[in-house]
């Protein structure tokens, strides 16, 4: 099929730009590291196999010494140890968001939405500050990853609850009580913000959005959390493209319209409250993302979900190098929204000019 052929082309493509930009950031850094010796640090860890021994009457060495590449010790641990990790963090992120507001441009039917339109961000915010402010235990152990994600998750499905009468969700009324519901959750962060004391410092960090601190158990449990609901929001692409139409069509082209929100809602809500949960609040990359990549590969779902999310992970990796790059690191949701806003107005006022 001609969309198969144009979505392995744009996706392949944007692989090799994530895994450029991955390999430069992993550089980047008070210790510079040629790209070449990042590529080196990374086919040692994904290639060459360790502690099996070619044993022989002349010869007892093991086979990482046969293929390893001579890198030092030290470009091995900062690339490893403390780089990849939060660039693949950063990777996961982007791609969440960015995947999650194209779904969510989508059910809206407005290039204006994005992941926050149902409350996921301010309900991660409320769980996230008010376990800084007042530390509860988490089970398992989840500390304030658990707290975002759970505050997140409440906050989409109460959104939800809210606008379903009679089981109809109506996009107007679901709208409306995404926008009402942020207004208070907004208010509760900032009562929380005005009673947390000397806590005050980490939770505004925490609001700005940044990936400082990134560990390999953060970056496995966000691409579970991820991946799967990916793969799920793929197989209804279809679907989104016909419920472009109306729902009214869309209904009477077999198209199960309430059902298919439901899920499109559900797995939005869950994969946007995984990236908010390690990164914090990260803006523009749902929307500014999904709306380039729409003006570059079309409207159709089945190529634009893939394409942006892709673009979304090497977007968010770009802009958090840049964050920790200065003297200074800035946190990266600053980056995005100084980045962010023009850009996305520039845009608005080019097509306001092309329609004219």
């Amino acid at each position: 099929m001609r969309f198969a052929g144009r979505t392995l082309g744009w996706s392949a493509g944007l692989v090799a730009v994530l895994c450029a930009v991955v390999t430069t950031s992993a550089g980047i850094g008070p210790v510079w590291i040629p790209p070449a010796d990042v590529g080196k640090v990374l086919l040692n860890a994904v290639v060459v196999p360790t502690g099996i021994s070619i044993s022989g009457p002349a010869v007892d060495v093991t086979t990482a010494h046969v293929f390893s590449y001579a890198v030092s010790d030290l470009q091995t641990q900062i690339v490893l140890q403390v780089r990849l990790p939060r660039i693949l963090l950063g990777a996961v992120v982007g791609f969440s968001l960015a995947a999650a507001g194209t779904i969510m441009q989508g059910i809206f039917r407005n290039p204006m939405a994005d992941p926050s339109i149902i409350g996921v961000s301010s309900g991660a915010a409320v769980g996230a500050v008010a376990f800084i402010v007042a530390p509860v235990v988490i089970p398992f152990g989840l500390g304030l990853r658990g707290a975002a994600f759970a505050g997140a998750l409440v906050a989409a499905f109460g959104v939800y609850l809210i606008a379903t009468r009679n089981g109809r969700t109506p996009v107007a009324t679901l709208l409306l009580a995404g926008v009402a519901i942020q207004t208070f959750l907004g208010a509760v962060v900032s009562f929380l913000l005005l009673h947390s004391g000397e806590s005050i410092r980490r939770a505004l960090y925490w609001l700005m959005g940044h990936l400082k601190g990134a560990s390999w158990p953060e970056v496995t449990t966000s691409v579970v959390l991820v991946a799967i609901p990916f793969v799920v929001l793929l197989a209804y692409a279809r679907d989104l493209n016909v419920m472009l139409l109306g729902e009214e069509d869309a209904q009477s082209l077999g198209i199960e319209v309430e059902r298919t929100k439901r899920v499109l809602l559900a797995l939005s809500a869950v994969i946007t409250a995984a990236g908010v949960a390690v990164a914090g609040i990260v803006g523009f990359v749902g929307l500014i993302v999904p709306h380039v990549m729409r003006l570059l590969v079309g409207p159709d779902h089945r190529i634009l979900l893939p394409t942006a999310a892709l673009a979304g992970a090497s977007f968010l990796v770009a802009t958090d190098t840049l964050a920790r790059s200065g003297s200074a690191e800035v946190p990266v949701g600053i980056v995005t929204a100084v980045l962010g806003a023009p850009f996305f107005l520039y845009l608005l006022r080019k097509r306001e000019v092309h329609e004219l």
